[in-house]
């Protein structure tokens, strides 16, 4: 789970974009995250192979939590 803001401590994971097992490009859009105050897209921050973490829609995550993972 990425930190949106200084103060943020937790978010809520809303979903993959792409599937799972998808070649993606540096900052091709991967998942979309919420708080109270922002909702955001997450992009790539390398070229990679997605894989799916164990992260389960509308569930709430630590900041620094793995999603998912890039295979580079």
């Amino acid at each position: 789970m990425p930190k949106l803001d200084v103060t943020m401590t937790e978010g809520t994971f809303l979903g993959w974009l792409v599937p799972d097992g998808t070649v993606v490009e540096e900052g091709e859009d991967l998942y979309s995250v919420g708080t109270d105050k922002v909702s955001a897209d997450i992009p790539a921050p390398s070229p990679g192979v997605l894989r799916y973490g164990s992260a389960q829609e509308d569930e709430t995550y630590a900041v620094g939590t793995v999603l998912g993972m890039l295979e580079v």
